[in-house]
C-alpha cells in the first residue's frame, strides 16, 4: 500500500512525503544535512534517502522550517524536530483476533490521570483488575501530541505521534499486547475535525488543507473535498490500527466532519480501517450530536448516546441548564424512551430545543448505542468537574449505574466509576502567554452562565487542576462496595445478557411507565427475553415476579431506588 504522508521504509531506503501544493521549494533537513525534495503530482513532495531510526528531521518549505505534520515521533515538543522511527518489528506475544461487539463493555480512561505516574507503563499494571471486574474493552482518550505536558488530548496537532508524556510507541504496544492477553480490546479516541490552537504547522505548509468557508467551535475546519486531506486522516487511522494492533476507533464529533467530500471520507475510512487486518475484528464508534443513524446504517458499529446520560442526569440531579433543558421536563419519560428506542430526540419538537434534532433510530440494534451515566465530557465540562456521586442521592446513582451495566445497550464506564470515585475530573491544559489567558477567560465566561460559578472555577492552566483530577485508588468501604456491584453486574451481563445480544437484533421492545418514577421494560431477542423493572424515586407497587435468571439491586416494590433484571432463554 502506497503511503502519501510521512516516512516509510523500502529496499531503496527511507522515503518521506509532504503535501505542500503551493510551495515553490521543499527540502528535507535530516540529521543536519539538506536533501532537496522532488515535486510530485497533486502537490506532493518526496525524497528517498539513507537514514537510521533515531535521526531528527524537519521540512524546509520556501525557507521556513517545520516538523513533519505526519510525524510518528517527536524529538521534543510540537515545535521541535521530528524523529525517524524504525520499521514495525515489535515482538507481539498474543495471537489476537479481536472480540465480537455484542460483548463490549467499555472503560474510558485518560492516561495522564488514570494512575499517579500518568504513563502507559503504569496503566498497563492496572489492566488485570479491569479484566477481572468484567470489562472487555478500554477506550483511551486521545494520545496524539499536543502542545505542553498535560491536557485532555482533544487539542492535538500531531495526530500520528504518541505524546511523550505517556511514553514511547513500544510502551503503547506493550499496553495493547497485555490488554489482548487479558481478553481486553483497546479502542482509541481520534480527533479528525480540528487541530489544537498551538503548533499546527499545516496552516503554513498547506493552507489548502483547510476549508475557508467553514469553522468548527474549536478551530479551522478541514477541506475534505481535497483527496490529500482525506488520505491524511485515513492513513492516520490505518497507522494506529495497524502499527499498534488497536481494536477500533472512537471518532470525535463527526458532526464537524462536514462539507463536500465528508461523506466520501467517512465511507472510505470505514472500509480501509477494516481492511488493515481483515482477519481481526475492527470496531468503529462515532460521537455525533445530530443523533443521525446514517453511519450506523452503513457499517459503523455504534454512536455515543448522550440522550441516555442526559435523562439519567436530570432525573437524579434536577438540573436544567444548557443542553439539559429539553430533558428536564420529564426525565423519567425520556429514560423510558431511551430504553425503548435508543435516542430520545429523533426529530420531534421538544420544549427546550430551538429546533428539532435527530432522526428515527429504533430500527437500529441496541448494540448501535454506547450508553453512559458519566463521561469525560459530562464530568469535565462542569465548572468543578464533579462526579455524579457528589451531586445526587448515592442510592439513585448506584441504581442508574446497575441499569447501565445490565440494559441491552453497550455500556461505557468512565474511569473510577466502577469503584465509586468522587475525585473530580477537571478541564486542564498546559499553555503559556496570551493563549493561556484566552483559555482562562473562555472557561470563566462559559461557567458564568451556570450558577454564577465562573469566578470559582479552578484555573485550567494550573498544575493543581491536573493533580486534583488523578484517580484515587484507595480501597475503602465505598470502593469495595462499588467494585463488588460492578463485578456481580458484569458477570450477570456476560452470562445472561450478552448471549441475547449475540443472537441478533431485538425482535420486540416494550416499556411501560409505572407512576412518577418507575418503569418496566421487555426486550425479546432470537435467543430469549430480557425483563427489567426500575424504581428511581418511588417503588413500583406491583413489580415483575421472578422469571428465569435474576439480578436484583434493592428490594423491588419496597425501596425508592431498585432494579430487577431477569433473563429467560429460548
Amino acid at each position: 500500500m502506497t503511503q502519501s504522508w510521512g516516512g516509510s521504509w523500502s529496499a531503496e531506503g527511507w522515503t518521506v512525503r509532504l503535501w505542500a501544493p503551493e510551495a515553490l521549494r521543499v527540502d528535507l533537513i535530516l540529521d543536519g544535512r539538506e536533501h532537496p525534495m522532488t515535486a510530485r503530482a497533486g502537490g506532493f513532495w518526496s525524497a528517498t534517502v539513507p537514514a537510521r531510526p533515531g535521526m531528527d528531521y524537519r521540512f524546509r518549505v520556501d525557507g521556513e522550517a517545520f516538523p513533519d505534520p505526519a510525524s510518528r515521533c517527536q524529538a521534543g515538543g510540537v515545535h521541535d524536530a521530528s524523529r525517524v522511527t524504525g520499521p514495525d518489528d515489535f515482538p507481539w506475544q498474543t495471537d489476537w483476533r479481536g472480540r465480537d461487539w455484542s460483548g463490549a463493555v467499555l472503560y474510558e480512561l485518560h492516561l495522564g490521570t488514570f494512575t499517579g505516574e500518568g504513563t502507559l507503563s503504569a496503566a498497563t499494571e492496572k489492566l488485570a483488575e479491569l479484566a477481572e471486574l468484567g470489562f472487555t474493552a478500554v477506550e483511551l482518550m486521545p494520545v496524539g501530541q499536543w502542545a505542553g505536558a498535560r491536557g485532555w488530548g482533544y487539542d492535538g496537532v500531531l495526530p500520528f505521534a504518541l505524546h511523550p508524556a505517556y511514553g514511547q510507541p513500544d510502551d503503547l504496544r506493550r499496553f495493547v499486547d497485555r490488554a489482548h492477553g487479558l481478553g481486553l480490546m483497546v479502542i482509541l479516541d481520534l480527533v479528525m475535525n480540528h487541530f489544537g490552537p498551538e503548533g499546527a504547522c499545516l496552516h503554513r505548509i498547506a493552507p489548502a488543507f483547510f476549508d475557508r468557508a467553514r469553522h468548527t467551535p474549536w478551530g479551522a475546519a478541514f477541506d475534505f473535498a481535497q483527496a490529500p486531506v482525506r488520505e491524511y486522516w485515513i492513513e492516520c487511522a490505518e497507522y494506529w490500527l495497524g502499527s499498534f494492533r488497536l481494536d477500533g476507533l472512537r471518532l470525535d464529533a463527526v458532526h464537524q466532519i462536514a462539507g463536500p467530500g465528508a461523506r466520501t471520507f467517512l465511507r472510505r475510512l470505514g472500509q480501509r480501517a477494516r481492511a488493515v487486518d481483515p482477519g481481526r475484528a475492527i470496531h468503529l464508534i462515532v460521537e455525533d450530536e445530530r443523533n443521525e443513524p446514517t453511519l450506523r446504517e452503513t457499517g459503523y458499529d455504534a454512536a455515543w448516546n448522550d440522550d441516555f446520560h442526559h435523562a439519567v442526569h436530570c432525573l437524579l440531579t434536577g438540573e436544567s441548564h444548557g443542553y439539559y433543558a429539553s430533558f428536564a421536563r420529564d426525565p423519567m419519560d425520556d429514560l423510558a424512551r431511551a430504553l425503548l428506542r435508543g435516542h430520545v430526540e429523533e426529530g420531534q419538537p421538544r420544549p427546550g430545543l430551538t429546533r428539532p434534532r435527530g432522526h428515527p433510530c429504533a430500527h437500529l440494534p441496541t448494540t448501535a448505542f454506547v450508553n453512559a451515566t458519566q463521561t469525560h465530557d459530562q464530568i469535565g465540562n462542569r465548572a468543578r468537574g464533579e462526579r455524579l456521586l457528589t451531586l445526587a442521592d448515592p442510592q439513585g446513582v448506584r441504581t442508574a449505574y446497575a441499569l447501565l451495566l445490565l440494559s441491552p445497550y453497550i455500556p461505557m464506564v468512565f474511569m473510577g466509576e466502577e469503584r465509586g470515585a468522587i475525585t473530580p475530573f477537571l478541564f486542564f491544559a498546559d499553555y503559556a502567554g496570551e493563549l493561556a489567558e484566552a483559555v482562562r477567560k473562555g472557561r470563566a465566561a462559559a461557567f458564568s452562565e451556570i450558577a454564577a460559578l465562573g469566578a470559582e472555577a479552578p484555573d485550567p492552566l494550573a498544575e493543581g487542576s491536573f493533580a486534583l483530577s488523578h484517580l484515587d485508588w484507595r480501597e475503602d468501604d465505598r470502593a469495595r462496595d462499588w467494585l463488588d456491584l460492578t463485578r456481580r453486574a458484569l458477570a450477570f451481563r456476560a452470562a445472561r445478557v450478552v448471549p441475547l445480544l449475540a443472537s441478533g437484533p431485538r425482535l420486540e421492545a416494550q416499556v411501560e411507565r409505572r407512576g412518577a418514577a418507575a418503569l418496566r421494560a421487555v426486550w425479546r431477542f432470537p435467543a430469549g427475553t430480557l425483563r427489567l423493572g426500575l424504581s428511581m424515586g418511588t417503588p413500583d407497587p406491583d413489580p415483575y415476579p421472578p422469571r428465569g435468571a435474576r439480578f436484583d439491586l434493592g428490594r423491588p416494590g419496597i425501596d425508592r431506588f431498585a432494579l430487577s433484571v431477569s433473563v429467560e432463554r429460548g
